[in-house]
């Protein structure tokens, strides 16, 4: 039976952690079909049926799910179920609103935050804040399952393209309308895509020292910011920043932490990062036993000088 997987999308350009569950999808070894759920967004659609594995998109294009509120897309998506034994979704704000939702209606256990594809009924996936690995076997008739991006590389396009089909939208539950949205806008790339990370911590004091330390060495790898919870919480940076096992889970090619203790709850949403450099002043932060290069040095001396000496190189 075939595997249906829910594509993230803003209606206008389909989203990397798709990319990334489709490497997951595939591995289940079944036929993959694409859902793009939306309002006037044929571009996502006809995006993803180049992908590579794809050998369907469906296609809903209706008012209700502009916005993927989580109601009427999980009404869709249970709709389409019948001919599906595993249905997926990337781990993101939308799959983890969306998916519990489908799981409850089909009477299933969902099966969250897989990393590894074992086989068709069997998954990975971390517990404990991401000390431990749980192998899941999963005896349902219908497999529902969230898949972890940072676990997995991204899926391109094939040579040919997959047929488009229309589906028939669900009817809308009427528990839920969109109000409004204030979306954030910045120059930087999005975190849960940016190849270079560089977060801040609570060691950095004030929102006025990320404008003024952690931001311009950001700029200058090119990177996007991050902010452990602490900081977050302090009202450093905003929520959109966060990392870790509450916030966004990140694997870039070099994470820099700065003032950054590496609590555990932390390091589950950036240690899969490929390089990780940590600078704090505290030689026993539990950030050095996971950095890749550790600098023990004062960050408000340290940070100027690195941004100052990546100024040089890129004169």
């Amino acid at each position: 039976m075939p595997t249906l997987l829910l594509a993230e999308h803003d209606n206008k350009s389909l989203k990397d952690a798709t990319n990334k569950a489709l490497t997951a999808a595939k591995a289940l070894g079944a036929e993959v079909h694409v859902l793009v759920a939306g309002q006037q967004c044929k571009a996502v659609a006809d995006a993803a049926a180049k992908l590579d594995g794809v050998k369907k998109v469906l296609l809903a294009d209706a008012a209700p799910y502009q916005h993927m509120l989580a109601e009427p897309t999980a009404a869709l998506i249970v709709s389409l179920a019948q001919p599906y034994e595993t249905i997926m979704a990337a781990a993101t704000t939308s799959g983890k609103n969306i998916m519990p939702r489908v799981a409850a209606l089909l009477d299933v256990m969902q099966i969250s935050d897989v990393t590894k594809v074992v086989a068709a009924d069997t998954f990975e996936r971390p517990i404990y804040a991401g000390n431990a690995i749980q192998t899941v076997r999963s005896g349902d008739p219908k497999k529902v399952i969230t898949v972890r991006t940072a676990a997995f590389q991204a899926t391109g396009e094939a040579g040919t393209a997959a047929p488009v089909e229309a589906a028939a939208a669900a009817a809308d539950p009427g528990l839920s309308g969109f109000v409004g949205e204030e979306l954030s806008k910045s120059e930087r790339p999005e975190l849960t895509s940016a190849k270079i990370i560089v977060s801040g911590g609570r060691a950095m004091q004030s929102r006025e020292n990320f404008t003024k330390y952690i931001e311009p060495l950001a700029d200058k790898l090119g990177a996007g910011v991050g902010a452990s919870r602490a900081a977050v919480d302090a009202g450093y940076a905003p929520n959109d920043w966060q990392v870790g096992q509450t916030g966004k889970v990140v694997a870039p090619e070099l994470y820099v932490a700065v003032g950054i203790s590496g609590a555990i709850q932390h390091l589950a949403g950036m240690k899969d990062s490929k390089v990780i450099v940590a600078i704090n002043k505290d030689e026993d932060a539990p950030i050095f036993q996971v950095a890749d290069y550790g600098l023990v040095a004062d960050l408000y001396q340290a940070v100027p000088e690195l941004t100052e000496a990546l100024g040089k190189l890129g004169k």
